[in-house]
């Protein structure tokens, strides 16, 4: 059994591994930057190492500094989170190396589906539904008009080794493709230090549903039902909900036992998400993310699992708690992720809570790391906290987001909260009628 997980990461995500650490009875190791010294991860560990200066690639993204800190504190185990290092091949080797267990899938399945054109290919061995698009990356612009034009346009120029939307670059015409190549190559290389891109079909109203796999890497793997993370503004979700709305059983299902299957071909370990545009009745694959992902508490709440807890049980080699046949969905689960950031622009506001107050009561759940006299730092990412409601229906959580928002207090900067409350009262979003542009054309619509 692992005795002792160093969590290299921050914020409400390394509050989180810690309280699950705690209920195992496991040591927690807090890693932290000198702007993070006053954080609540930091004040809620069993130890705490000071890894480096604010810029993230001094401190959390610096794979000597962790590794050392797993040293100097005794850690056999170390929780990636998400975001920083947790999909970084290179970070999970040389854990291995030292002898040091990742708590996510090997270094070998996170740089298969890292590279999205191999992950692609693999999926479609599987019998995985994908996007049309090219067989593998496009070296030139000439080649990639040739693809568009037999796929039809439009189409999306994608890095091979990207996510997040950088790296992207739609194509509604051949005479657009040239400077959209060249434009989605140079963004890859800054970004990613690959240039490699490839062509996919633009799907014109889909909606993003990804289904949660879990694997005991011996080679059996279940899914966890689904999400709608269709609420995007510029490929970053904001708010998501499951089980996706107009999704059928026998679809769930179907897709998900295709997903489960694929995980398990490769002996995946741990938590895995793979992601689908679902457009008129068909799922399309679009990538695998290989560790948990931020909207993970809503299919806890509506299969009563511990994700967390499980994936550092199945890192210390014991088998999954749960069968497919244990997966039971009930009722439903809707969050919304309140970032400091100022509207209608979306500016990070990072600075001082005066005042905060988390909501509660009957179904809700609020995973945040800051609290009053907290002084958000601007070196990281806007995300201060995630807002999570259950109810024995859809309507039912609809209603306790509302007043869930209402009682949300975060004195001192603004944050994505109005946003949702203005949503949340929209037909569209009541009818579940809404899909990955939605939001960013009633964006517009509110700003004219």
């Amino acid at each position: 059994m692992i005795s002792k997980v160093l969590i290299a990461n921050r914020g409400e995500i390394a509050l989180r591994v810690i309280r699950a650490c705690r209920e195992l009875g496991i040591r927690s190791v807090a890693v932290h930057s000198t702007a993070d010294s006053y954080a609540m991860h930091v004040r809620m560990a069993d130890e705490a190492v000071c890894i480096g200066p604010p810029p993230a690639g001094r401190s959390y993204l610096s794979i000597p500094s962790i590794v050392s800190a797993c040293s100097i504190t005794g850690a056999d185990a170390v929780h990636p989170g998400y975001g920083f290092l947790s999909e970084n091949a290179e970070f999970a080797q040389v854990l291995e190396e030292h002898g040091i267990k990742f708590i996510g899938p090997s270094s070998e399945h996170i740089r298969l589906m890292g590279d999205k054109v191999a992950a692609k290919e693999y999926m479609k061995r599987q019998g995985v539904p994908c996007v049309p698009g090219s067989n593998g990356p496009v070296p030139s612009a000439e080649r990639a008009m040739a693809v568009a034009a037999k796929i039809g346009y439009p189409v999306i120029v994608k890095a091979a080794a990207g996510g997040g939307g950088r790296g992207m670059k739609h194509v509604g015409a051949s005479e657009d493709m040239e400077f959209a190549f060249q434009s989605a190559r140079r963004e890859a290389r800054a970004a990613f230090g690959n240039d490699e891109v490839y062509i996919e079909k633009f799907l014109e109203t889909p909606r993003h549903i990804e289904i949660q796999v879990f694997g005991d890497g011996c080679g059996k793997a279940v899914f966890l039902g689904e999400r709608d993370c269709s609420l995007q503004r510029r490929h970053q979700k904001l708010l998501e909900e499951a089980p996706a709305p107009g999704i059928t059983e026998e679809q769930r299902a179907g897709i998900g036992e295709i997903s489960a299957n694929a995980a398990a071909s490769i002996r995946y370990s741990g938590a895995g998400t793979i992601e689908y545009l679902f457009a008129d009745g068909e799922f399309n694959f679009i990538e695998m993310n290989t560790r948990l992902q931020v909207e993970h508490p809503v299919t806890e709440a509506i299969f009563g699992v511990d994700l967390v807890r499980e994936q550092i049980l199945v890192a210390s080699g014991m088998p999954m708690s749960f069968k497919q046949e244990d997966m039971r969905i009930r009722g439903h689960a809707i969050e919304a992720r309140i970032n400091a950031e100022r509207l209608p622009n979306f500016d990070p506001c990072p600075g001082l809570v005066s005042t905060y107050h988390a909501p509660g009561g009957l179904g809700v759940r609020m995973d945040s790391a800051i609290y009053s006299g907290y002084a958000v730092p601007p070196h990281y990412d806007s995300l201060i906290g995630k807002l999570v409601v259950h109810g024995l229906d859809r309507q039912t959580a609809i209603a306790r987001m509302r007043r869930a928002l209402g009682e949300l207090i975060v004195d001192g900067l603004d944050t994505t909260a109005p946003l949702f409350e203005q949503v949340l009262q929209e037909q569209d979003f009541a009818d579940g009628n809404y899909d990955i542009h939605w939001l960013e054309n009633w964006l517009k619509k509110q700003q004219a």
